[in-house]
């Protein structure tokens, strides 16, 4: 098709720029289709349900045609017709439909991808799929339409009548128009899109109205898709004139008419993207905020914009900067005579205060609900249960709560494989449950919830859970030094280690050994750890911690010597004055400290960091006590300088990797104060 198209003003518009809006809102739309379908119930599928999974792929066929990308509009359109069918209540729906749909999603995503990439990648075959889908409009099924063509129904010839390509004629009036330019631009969408048909202008048309005499092969509902983006659907009246010329409206004068699907751009009916209030974001390119009305094609007034990603990192940095110019100022002012300098200080207060509600909603803007996680899950335990010839429920709890967008995308592989092990190894056969005493169906238990300042997911399954035995049998054959006596936690966390499975057969789903310390390397790598609970017979849980966002975090200061230091108050448990005799060494190895009847590593941070010390008569005398994967240190330093709120600085971009440091940060005065990994000094203690 053509790139442009001319307005009535004579202004090119180039259809390209809206190619971004159209992916994205495809995206959505298939998005959406596949948990409608997934989340069918095929003895009971009403109908806003049918309706739903219609209109999703209604919009994409519309926006597809629009832009002339005639292989996903070909594909949807078959889709099309088989919902159509299937919310008329003139087929029963069934597991061979949900599986062409979904596989024709698969393939309506690939080709977008393809289009959006400018043509490049390999093309996705669609036959094959084209094909099961007419069996299934029809009335068949895939395997007899193999052995004997299909017959339609005779409600399938009646709607085959409107695809049959014979044209028809009709006379459209569009108005009342605010523009008579919006008439002219409905001529020239016969013009730029090929095939479409045959356009004039009938005259004696009154001021705010247009007729048109049209000559087409197209249905009223393809013509209104097109429409929408230059007027609403209740501007459009479309008559056909039959064969012996008499008129017939469609619809009558009055009558009302659907709500404008708006080929995906404006969807506002209910289960569409888009409607009602929306902070999702996309995974790769944009953020949507806000809530969007409905509009016309015309002159929408959406409350919803899309933003780069790379626009709200900027923002989110330049934000930092405030902060960290904020502090620098409340440093300097303390020195300040609170009589001479009240105006001062009082505006001082006020930036304060404004500048951390404007960091707050600003970290707000990255937030996205764990939904957008989970909703991948559905559709691949479906896949993987099918697979494995196992019954798995799926159930999500807290899909509301949200998490920063970094650390969306980074935590999705580690629970994807959380997800898959489950299903592979913690979820019996159906029969093996049956016999357990089970019901023959397990389920599987995605939760998230806010804890304090952190975001708590579980992977919780019914299943076998893990064999204690099993576990410290494997160890011992690599080598691994364990014993009996070992407490459950500690033999859970052995799996961890590089290459440890006890996978009995090696499937293509798991089993070769890698994957749990891939998790946990990510997950730490995130400031996050990652526990295990288990009870064989009965299931198991996996628990992951992270914080919420990685910009910007709540830290204690700590000195040493003349350098400052930043702990995560998340990994903080106490404080306290330590006394020299309270130290004790074990033989050659680690110092250790006796807290409450517990002892535990001593690691003296003007070692590890080589801090110079000018006073020699100064020592360390205070401790903090860290946590990370269960484990408790005791870190010496010289003095507590405070809490704060940091912003978070990747060190590892900006210079380079250094052992036992997560970032950095500035602080109030302008310097550089390094923030601990607090993970990393736990493991270095273990060794």
């Amino acid at each position: 098709m053509s790139e442009t198209h001319q307005s009535g003003g004579g202004d090119d518009i180039d259809l390209s720029q809206f190619y971004q809006i159209f992916f994205e809102e495809a995206g959505e739309n298939l998005d959406l289709m596949e948990r409608m379908l997934l989340n069918l119930n095929l003895e009971t599928a009403d109908d806003e349900e049918l309706n739903g999974i219609f209109r999703c792929a209604h919009s994409v066929k519309g926006g597809a045609a629009t832009f002339g990308f005639s292989d996903v509009a070909e594909l949807t359109h078959k889709m099309e017709s088989l919902l159509d069918r299937l919310r008329r209540h003139e087929l029963q729906p069934n597991s061979a439909m949900v599986d062409v749909l979904l596989e024709s999603a698969d393939a309506s995503r690939s080709l977008l991808a393809r289009h959006q990439a400018g043509g490049e990648g390999e093309v996705t075959p669609t036959g094959e799929l084209v094909k099961r889908i007419s069996v299934l409009v029809a009335g068949e099924t895939p395997q007899a339409a193999i052995i004997a063509p299909a017959i339609p129904a005779p409600e399938a010839a009646v709607a085959a009548k409107k695809l049959d390509g014979l044209t028809r004629s009709l006379q459209i009036r569009i108005g009342p128009l605010e523009h008579t330019q919006q008439a002219d631009a409905i001529k020239e969408l016969f013009r730029d899109i090929p095939g479409l048909g045959e356009i004039s202008v009938i005259e004696g048309s009154e001021a705010n109205i247009r007729v048109f005499a049209v000559e087409t092969t197209s249905s009223d509902d393809d013509l209104l898709d097109l429409f929408a983006f230059h007027v609403s659907r209740e501007q459009v009246n479309i008559i056909e004139i039959d064969e012996q010329a008499h008129l017939r409206d469609d619809p009558p004068p009055g009558a009302p008419l659907a709500p404008a699907p708006g080929f995906g751009f404006f969807d506002d009916a209910p289960g569409a993207p888009g409607s009602g209030v929306s902070a999702a974001v996309d995974s790769k390119s944009s953020v949507k905020i806000g809530a969007r009305p409905a509009a016309s094609a015309v002159q929408p007034e959406a409350a919803t914009i899309r933003v780069a990603i790379s626009k709200v990192d900027q923002l989110i940095n330049l934000v930092g900067e405030l902060v960290i110019t904020q502090a620098m100022l409340a440093q300097n002012s303390r020195a300040l005579d609170p009589a001479l300098y009240q105006q001062l200080l009082t505006g001082l207060t006020d930036l304060d205060r404004n500048t951390r509600d404007l960091q707050e909603s600003v970290m707000s803007i990255r937030m996205i609900p764990m939904s957008i996680v989970f909703s991948r899950f559905p559709r691949m335990l479906r896949d993987l249960s099918g697979k494995l010839g196992k019954k798995v429920d799926f159930v999500t709890l807290g899909e509301a709560t949200e998490l920063d967008k970094g650390l969306v995308e980074k935590i999705t592989d580690p629970l994807t494989h959380l997800v898959r092990n489950s299903c592979d190894h913690g979820i019996e056969m159906p029969a093996d449950r049956v016999r357990a005493g089970k019901p023959e169906t397990g389920t599987l238990t995605l939760s998230a919830s806010h804890q304090g300042g952190s975001i708590v997911i579980e992977v919780r399954d019914d299943g076998k859970g893990m064999s204690r035995e099993k576990i410290l049998e494997k160890a011992r054959e690599r080598g691994i030094e364990v014993s009996d006596s070992m407490p459950d936690s500690e033999v859970w966390q052995l799996i961890f280690a590089p290459g440890f499975s006890t996978a009995e057969v090696v499937t293509d789903v798991s089993g070769r050994g890698v994957g749990m310390d891939v998790v946990k390397r990510n997950i730490a790598a995130l400031n996050g750890t990652v526990e295990i609970e288990s009870s064989e017979g009965y299931g198991m849980k996996v628990s992951i911690r992270l914080p919420l966002t990685l910009a910007i975090m709540d830290g204690m200061s700590v000195g040493v010597g003349n350098e400052v230091y930043i702990l995560p108050l998340s990994s903080v448990i106490e404080s306290f004055l330590v006394k020299a005799d309270a130290v004790s060494t074990v033989g050659q190895g680690p110092r250790l400290v006796k807290v409450r009847d517990e002892y535990m590593p001593v690691i003296e941070l003007e070692k590890v960091f080589q801090v110079p010390r000018f006073d020699s008569e100064k020592s360390s005398d205070i401790m903090v006590v860290v946590e990370s994967d269960g484990s408790r240190v005791a870190l010496l330093v010289d003095e507590l300088l405070g809490q704060q709120q940091v912003v978070v600085k990747n060190l590892e971009s900006n210079y380079r990797k250094i052992p036992n440091i997560s970032g950095a940060t500035i602080l109030g005065d302008g310097k550089v104060a390094l923030i601990l990994d607090t993970g990393a000094l736990v493991r270095r203690s273990r060794h």
